[in-house]
């Protein structure tokens, strides 16, 4: 009998690994029935932190069911983003006018710009201030995942930006209502801010909800125009990667300069556009788009270790909230100018 036929053969980790991240998906999704405020993404990733957190689950984590929590937390993730198209008609971005337009661009660049100094000036390490800048001028923790697959970020160096991205978009869910009423911002301005300053999408709806429809329409087309700047960002943050590994590791393989998955959100952003979709498809398509993100969340949560945040946890924290605040007296800024 050969070696091959008397060994045992090893049964492939994904599929148990897939199967925690749905249960651990579904269990954030409970969470979310029984608290609507409490966004289904974010109850998703606070589960996944919790069960990586308990030591007796470790040894599953790191070997059994390490395969397929990496899928869930990469291919996953990936399909999300290009589900997330979905939710985008150039139509709606139009209507709000060139100058609207041309002005979040302008806001979500300077963001972006100012928050990677700001990862910078903190000593942040890795690729954590560029994924940072990412999740919090663009759109939350998608962005994290399309920035960390163009530059083929390491795991630990997302694990932190997403939890930043996680912890001030839920505070700005109480923080924004509040604040508005001191500023005394009508229900249009109030929308206005928060489409423009919101890290994720579900964190948008969930603070816009608060003031009424019309806030929530507002701050939907705003935070959309912000999402599809997604494209064009990972695009050129591809190319530099590619130019700075081509310059100091030619046998290092290069990264696409639009990843595939890109790709496909665009495409579906003018599938979108173009084709006349039922909305029972556009409510499906956003329920599997959560549901993706929320398997993806977990097992980024589940692969994060709290210990080794706590090395930069004082560093990550100051500068996710300095970089918040910038991010909302800027598109404070944009909301009283236009």
């Amino acid at each position: 009998m050969s070696r091959s036929e008397s060994a045992p053969r090893r049964r492939p980790g994904w599929p148990a690994g897939l199967a925690l991240a749905a249960v651990g998906a579904a269990a954030g999704y409970g969470i979310h029935a029984l608290v609507p405020a409490v966004p289904w993404l974010t109850s998703s990733l606070v589960l996944g932190v919790i069960v990586g957190s308990v030591p007796v689950f470790r040894p599953a984590l790191g070997g059994a069911l390490r395969p397929g929590l990496a899928i869930a937390s990469q291919r996953l993730l990936r399909l999300g983003i290009v589900v997330l198209g979905l939710g985008l008609s150039l139509g709606d971005i139009a209507a709000l006018g060139w100058v609207a337009i041309l002005s979040i661009v302008a806001l979500v660049v300077v963001s972006f710009l100012l928050t990677l100094l700001i990862g910078r000036l903190f000593r942040l390490e890795g690729d954590q201030p560029v994924l940072l800048a990412a999740g919090f001028s663009i759109c939350g923790v998608s962005a994290v995942g399309a920035m960390a697959a163009a530059r083929g970020s390491d795991e630990k160096d997302t694990a932190t930006p997403v939890t930043l991205v996680t912890l001030y978009g839920t505070l700005a869910i109480v923080a924004l209502p509040f604040l508005a009423a001191l500023l005394q911002l009508d229900t249009q301005q109030f929308g206005h801010w928060v489409g423009a300053s919101v890290h994720d999408v579900g964190q948008v709806v969930a603070t816009a909800q608060t003031a009424g429809a019309a806030a929530l329409a507002v701050a939907v087309v705003v935070k959309l125009t912000r999402v599809l700047m997604l494209a064009p960002m990972v695009a050129v943050t591809s190319l530099m990667t590619r130019r700075r590994a081509s310059g100091a590791h030619r046998s290092v393989p290069l990264p696409a300069v639009v990843p595939l998955f890109i790709v496909g959100f665009l495409a579906a952003v003018l599938i979108r556009s173009f084709v006349p979709l039922p909305p029972e498809v556009l409510v499906a398509a956003g329920i599997v788009q959560s549901a993706l993100l929320a398997c993806a969340l977990f097992a980024i949560g589940a692969s994060l270790r709290l210990e080794e945040l706590a090395r930069s946890g004082a560093r990550a924290l100051a500068a996710g909230l300095v970089s918040w605040g910038v991010i909302l007296g800027l598109a404070l800024g944009l909301v009283y100018l236009s």
